[in-house]
C-alpha cells in the first residue's frame, strides 16, 4: 500500500510579510517619522522615500489605517532580523509547565524517603512542579496526620527550591500536595551546566593548538570523564 499523503491544507505556510515599504507604497502622501521617533510632518511620498534613500535606508509604512498613512524611515532588514531574534527569545522562555508525580508511604523509612526526596529535587531543578501523594491502606486511613506530617516535612526539607502550591488534601486514600519551583530551583544546575560548557570550550581550545603544533611538539592530554549522577 502506497503511503497516505498528508492534506495539503494541513500544511501550514511560511506567513507573508505585507509590510510596505519604498515603492510598495502608493498612496500619494504620508506622515513621516524619522529614525529618532520626531515628526517630520506630512509629506508626498516620493519626498519621503527620498528623503529616506538619502539616509541609505528604507521607507517603512507603520499605520496604514491612519489618514494618511503613517511612514518611518529605518533600516528594515535589521528591523526584521531584530524582531525575529527577540520571537526565538520569547518562544525560549517560554517553557510548558510539567507536572511529576511521586508517591509515598506513611510508613516510609529514612533511606526510601532521602531517596524520594531526592527525586522531588531532580524534579523541581528542571522546574517542573510536584505532586507529592501519600498512600493510605487499611487502618492508616485513621491516621491522616501521619501523611500530613510526613508532607510538610517533605516541604520543609525542600525549601530552598520548592515551595507548596496546594495544601495537603485527603482525596479518598490518598493525600495529595503540589509543590512548585521557586526562583532559586535550577540555579545550581544552570551554573554547572555554565561550567562544563565553559570546560568543552577550553578542551576545545587546546585539541585545536595541538593539532596546529608541529608532530614533534605534541603532547597526550590526560582524558577527562564526566559522570552524570
Amino acid at each position: 500500500m502506497r503511503p497516505r499523503r498528508r492534506p495539503i491544507d494541513q500544511i501550514r505556510p511560511e506567513p507573508r510579510d505585507t509590510t510596505r515599504i519604498n515603492d510598495g507604497i502608493r498612496v500619494s502622501r504620508v506622515r513621516l517619522i524619522d529614525t529618532d521617533g520626531s515628526q517630520l510632518g506630512i509629506k508626498s511620498t516620493d519626498e519621503a522615500r527620498e528623503y529616506a534613500y538619502g539616509k541609505n535606508l528604507d521607507l517603512v509604512e507603520v499605520a496604514a489605517q491612519a489618514d494618511p498613512p503613517v511612514a518611518k524611515v529605518m533600516d528594515y532588514g535589521k528591523y526584521r532580523y531584530e524582531e525575529e531574534q527577540k520571537r526565538k527569545q520569547a518562544r525560549k522562555h517560554q517553557s510548558q509547565v510539567q507536572v511529576k508525580e511521586i508517591k509515598f508511604r506513611p510508613k516510609i523509612g529514612d533511606h526510601d524517603y532521602n531517596t524520594k526526596k531526592g527525586h522531588v529535587e531532580r524534579f523541581l531543578n528542571q522546574r517542573a512542579k510536584v505532586k507529592v501523594t501519600i498512600m493510605f491502606r487499611g487502618r492508616e486511613t485513621t491516621h491522616p496526620e501521619r501523611g500530613r506530617d510526613l508532607l510538610l516535612r517533605l516541604a520543609e526539607d525542600v525549601r530552598e527550591i520548592g515551595q507548596i502550591e496546594s495544601q495537603p488534601l485527603l482525596d479518598g486514600r490518598n493525600m495529595v500536595m503540589l509543590l512548585g519551583p521557586t526562583k532559586n530551583a535550577g540555579v545550581k544546575r544552570d551554573a554547572e551546566d555554565e561550567n562544563a560548557e565553559q570546560r568543552e570550550e577550553e578542551v576545545q581550545g587546546d585539541r585545536n593548538r595541538q593539532d596546529s603544533a608541529p608532530a614533534g611538539d605534541a603532547q597526550s592530554q590526560p582524558g577527562e570523564e564526566v559522570v552524570e549522577a
